[in-house]
C-alpha cells in the first residue's frame, strides 16, 4: 500500500472537531436567490448546443454538473434538464429531449473532473444522454467521509459556504414546458455552488487525511456496473410481505405487470396509475365482482375506478392459474440469512457478526465516517457468516477479492480480524 495511505491512516481528531466546529453556519445564513450571471436560457436548438459545447470545451478546471428527472411524474428515470457550469465558460441549462443524446457535450469536457453531488442517483441519466465522466468528485460522498451527518446539497452549501439554498423545486415535474422561470433559477444555482463545495470539501478532507480515500471512492463509484434488470421486478411491491400464498402473489404479479404496461404506454410514473396498496388490498381480498373492487381501499378514486374494468379480467385469470403456473416465493438471495435468524441457525456466526459491529461502530465514531461507508453492511455479513479465519492478511484478503477499497481494508481488515475467532 502506498505511503500517502498509510499516512492518511492516522487522523488527528482535534483537527476533525475544529474543522467541523468551523463548518457550523451563522445565525442566519444569507439566501442565494440569483445566479451571478442571471437565469441562463434553455439550449433547446442545434445552433445552441454547439455554442455551449464550445465554450464548456474552451473553459478550465472542473466541470459541475447535475441533472433533474420527473420521478414520481413520467416513467422511468429520463434527464429532462441537465445543468453544467466550468470556470471560463458559465452556466449552462440544457433540454436534452430534442436531442436525444449529448455525445457531443460529453466529448467536450470528457478530460475534465465532473464534480455531482449524489453521483449514483445523477450518473444512470447522464449516461443514457451519452454523458460518461471519466474523472469524478462526488460532494456527497466526500461529506460522507468528512464527517457530516447531513449530506444535502442545500445543507453543505449552508453548512461550508455560509448561504442558503432554497430547494422548494426539488420534486417538481421537470418534464413540464416550459419550464418556469423560479425552477431555472433554482436549477442554475445547484449549478452554481457544486465548485466552490467541491473546493471546500477538498479542503476539509485533505485536513483530515481522507483525501486518497476519496479519490478511492470517487473511482469505484465510476467502476460501478450498470445494475442488472431484476428478475422479478413486481416482487419490489410495497406491503407484498402480506401476500401469504401463491395464488394471491399471482394477483400482484398480474396487476404490477399490467400497471407496468399501462405506464410505459402512457409514460407516467406507475405509482400514478395505480397505487402499491391497492395492488395488494386487491390480491388480499375475496372480491367476486368488478363492483367488488371498486369499493376496496385504493379503488375508489375517480382514477382507480376508470381502471377497474381493465384489471378485474386481470384479477380473474390470476385467479385462473394452474398450480403450475403460480410464482413460487421468493428464492433465497446469495448471501447469508437475515441477520435475526443467526442465533438459532448459527450462534457462532451470530456472536461473530456482534463483535464485529462493535468493531465497526467504534472505528465510525474514531474516524467520523458513517459505518455503511467504511464498510458496505452486506459485505460485513457475509465476512461473519463464513470468515476466512482470524488471520489479519486472510481477512483483508477476503475483503480485497469482495471489491472494498485499499483504504477500507486498510483500517478494517486488522480490528475485523480478532471477531472473526470463535470462542475455545
Amino acid at each position: 500500500m502506498s505511503e500517502a495511505l498509510d499516512d492518511a491512516t492516522v487522523v488527528d481528531e482535534a483537527v476533525m472537531d475544529e474543522a467541523v466546529v468551523a463548518a457550523a453556519p451563522a445565525e442566519a445564513s444569507p439566501l442565494l436567490s440569483e445566479p451571478r450571471d442571471g437565469v441562463p436560457p434553455v439550449l433547446d436548438t442545434l445552433d445552441d448546443l454547439e455554442r455551449a459545447t464550445a465554450a464548456l470545451a474552451a473553459g478550465s478546471g472542473p466541470v459541475a454538473v447535475d441533472a433533474e428527472r420527473a420521478s414520481g411524474y413520467r416513467y422511468g428515470q429520463r434527464a429532462y434538464l441537465v445543468q453544467l457550469r466550468r470556470e471560463g465558460a458559465g452556466s449552462f441549462l440544457i433540454d436534452p429531449v430534442p436531442f436525444g443524446d449529448l455525445r457531443r457535450v460529453g466529448a467536450a469536457i470528457a478530460d475534465a473532473e465532473w464534480v455531482v453531488h449524489a453521483a449514483s442517483q445523477d450518473l444512470p441519466s447522464l449516461r443514457e444522454l451519452g454523458l460518461e465522466p471519466t474523472d469524478l468528485f462526488d460532494t456527497e460522498l466526500a461529506a460522507r467521509l468528512a464527517g457530516y451527518e447531513r449530506v444535502g446539497l442545500a445543507t453543505m452549501v449552508e453548512l461550508l459556504l455560509g448561504l442558503r439554498l432554497a430547494k422548494e423545486h426539488s420534486a417538481v415535474d421537470w418534464s413540464r414546458r416550459p419550464l418556469p422561470e423560479p425552477w431555472l433559477r433554482y436549477a442554475a444555482l445547484d449549478v452554481e455552488v457544486l465548485l466552490d463545495l467541491r473546493d471546500a470539501l477538498e479542503t476539509e478532507l485533505d485536513r483530515q487525511g481522507k483525501l486518497a480515500w476519496a479519490h478511492q471512492e470517487f473511482a469505484a463509484v465510476l467502476r460501478a456496473p450498470t445494475p442488472a434488470p431484476r428478475a422479478d421486478p413486481w416482487r419490489r411491491t410495497s406491503g407484498i410481505h402480506r401476500v401469504r400464498n401463491r395464488r394471491q402473489l399471482a394477483v400482484v404479479r398480474a396487476l404490477w405487470e399490467e400497471r407496468d404496461r399501462l405506464a410505459r404506454q402512457r409514460d407516467t410514473a406507475p405509482g400514478r396509475v395505480l397505487s402499491d396498496a391497492s395492488i395488494v388490498s386487491a390480491a388480499l381480498s375475496a372480491t367476486e365482482s368488478a363492483d367488488d373492487l371498486g369499493r376496496l381501499p385504493g379503488w375508489g378514486g375517480r382514477s382507480t375506478r376508470r381502471l377497474v374494468a381493465t384489471m378485474w379480467p386481470v384479477i380473474v385469470g390470476a385467479r385462473a392459474l394452474p398450480d403450475s403456473e403460480l410464482p413460487r416465493p421468493a428464492p433465497p438471495g446469495d448471501g447469508p440469512p437475515p441477520a435475526n435468524r443467526w442465533p438459532d441457525r448459527d450462534p457462532a456466526a451470530a456472536s461473530r457478526l456482534a463483535r464485529a459491529r462493535a468493531v465497526m461502530a467504534e472505528l465510525g465514531e474514531q474516524h467520523r465516517i458513517p459505518v455503511e461507508n467504511l464498510l458496505l453492511p452486506d459485505l460485513l455479513r457475509r465476512l461473519a457468516w463464513s470468515p476466512p479465519g482470524s488471520d489479519p492478511a486472510a481477512v483483508a484478503a477476503y475483503l480485497e477479492a469482495a471489491g472494498a477499497r485499499e483504504w477500507q481494508v486498510q483500517l478494517t481488515s486488522g480490528p475485523l480480524a480478532p471477531a472473526m475467532a470463535d470462542p475455545d
